[in-house]
């Protein structure tokens, strides 16, 4: 169903991509719309129980998509270093390619609270708050994985 890696020799293994997926702060999220053109928008995100989770405002072109196809993309890119004098370049990426659903209450709560987690740890208490004050204003989407696979040059 997916691709096999040109280039075995950079694949990563799964829990090395969910490593670089866990400290990567966005990541460009891929719908097809209506239209039947592709559609890429950074997101920042939580890598949680197995899965991507992104919020979103409660209407907009990434959340008509999913509407329209529920089928994305994910991709991320760790660390990089241009190498000049050798014309290449070191990196790390992930790409994850999944399904995206709306979740809705405890398990919306959580992930927004492991959003906090991530993002602003120091404000825990303000952003719970927060939370509790915007949820209904607030999407949160799952993205569950179907394929995930990692690549480096180091």
């Amino acid at each position: 169903m997916f691709k096999e890696m040109r280039r075995k020799n950079r694949e990563l293994e799964t829990e090395e991509a969910i490593e670089i997926l866990k400290k990567c702060e966005y990541g460009i999220l891929s719908t097809v719309g209506e239209n039947e053109y592709p559609y890429g928008v950074p997101v920042s995100y939580i890598y949680y129980n197995d899965a991507i989770y992104f919020h979103s405002a409660i209407e907009g072109n990434k959340l008509d998509n999913i509407l329209n196809n529920n089928k994305v993309s994910f991709c991320v890119v760790g660390d990089t270093e241009v190498l000049p004098h050798i014309f290449s370049t070191n990196y790390e990426s992930v790409i994850i390619f999944g399904k995206a659903t709306e979740v809705f209450e405890g398990e919306k709560i959580s992930a927004l609270i492991e959003i906090l987690n991530k993002y602003s740890k120091e404000y825990l208490q303000e952003g719970k708050e927060y939370i509790k004050n915007a949820s209904a204003k607030v999407k949160l989407v799952k993205i569950s994985i179907d394929h995930i696979s990692g690549k480096a040059r180091k």
